[in-house]
């Protein structure tokens, strides 16, 4: 028994040793789940760029799409847990395609979340195609012809798809639902009128078709209105706060990482979250710097996972094929 415990205590320290020493100058690799020339990419370079800076080590982002973002937290869910494989992506690879059934790692058990970064609001858009002045009247207009609403999303069972069931159940309305793959298409068969409505994340060029009065913004799912459309009120306040939905991002690291390690890294992002050039990158794309501690991170993934499920089960959502 003694010599269990030395060996456990040998062990630790050298664990302690390790990311006391992390790290030695050996790059540092961030995993995005995501194209290159998205925000996400945006964002995951600059905080890069920022952490290279401060921890004196170099910092290379990878593009790993595909999978709605399970394929780059899968490739940090494999890789070495010494803190040089990173990732970043939203909570949904996590909290929302594990009980869509189609994960190849465990949530739970894979993945250590690191720190959250931040949170990218979703818009609810009328088009060309739609007389409704107001979310009221969007909901009016479905109330008048259950149906004859159509509703856009980035895909089956994506966030957008999961609003859409929240505000149908809550005001008792059917609206089409219209699932895209992914947001390209998606947003030119919106300037296009082909369907009434769109839920899509908050961005520059999105911003720019509501300026020219190609889109009607209706609501943002956010926990508190945007600086760049101080006029367009919340879902929440707008009775729906089950449907009051945005993305949470963030970076995590293969479990079994050191805790020393993790801690190191939650500091580092949180001091680079602080500076105010790379929020108001962040910012500038709509997008809402966070932080916080790994814990509270950890807590945020467990409750919108549970939330998803529930929302999942009841709505009958099922994985697109």
């Amino acid at each position: 028994m003694k010599k269990l415990i030395l060996g456990a205590a040998l062990l630790g320290a050298a664990t302690w040793a390790a990311a006391q020493a992390w790290p030695t100058g050996k790059p540092l690799r961030i995993i995005v789940a995501y194209p290159a020339g998205g925000v996400s990419d945006v964002v995951a370079r600059a905080l890069g760029d920022k952490l290279a800076a401060q921890l004196g080590t170099p910092v290379v982002v990878e593009n790993k799409a595909g999978a709605s973002g399970s394929l780059g937290v899968d490739a940090v869910a494999k890789a070495a847990p010494d803190g040089y494989t990173l990732g970043f992506a939203a909570v949904s690879p996590l909290a929302l395609n594990p009980h869509l059934g189609k994960s190849p790692f465990d949530p739970q058990k894979d993945i250590t979340p690191v720190v959250s970064v931040m949170y990218s609001p979703v818009l609810l858009l009328g088009t060309s195609a739609s007389k409704a002045a107001d979310f009221k009247g969007l909901l009016a207009a479905a109330q008048a012809a259950p149906g004859a609403v159509r509703w856009a999303t980035s895909g089956q069972a994506s966030l957008g798809h999961i609003m859409l069931e929240q505000i149908m159940a809550k005001s008792q309305v059917q609206i089409t639902h219209i699932p895209y793959k992914g947001g390209g298409q998606q947003m030119n068969d919106a300037l296009g009128g082909q369907f009434e409505v769109l839920s899509t994340n908050a961005g520059p060029a999105v911003l720019q078709h509501i300026q020219a009065g190609k889109l009607k913004p209706l609501a943002v799912g956010a926990p508190a209105r945007l600086d760049s459309l101080p006029q367009v009120p919340t879902l929440a306040e707008l009775g729906q706060p089950a449907a009051n939905l945005s993305s949470l991002f963030g970076l995590y690291a293969p479990a079994q990482t050191p805790p020393a390690v993790v801690a190191r890294l939650n500091a580092e992002v949180n001091k680079a979250l602080a500076l105010p050039d790379l929020r108001n990158k962040l910012q500038a794309t709509d997008n809402v710097p966070t932080g916080g501690t790994a814990a509270e991170f950890a807590r945020q993934i467990a409750q919108e996972s549970e939330n998803n499920a529930r929302i999942i089960r009841a709505a009958g959502i099922q994985a697109a094929h």
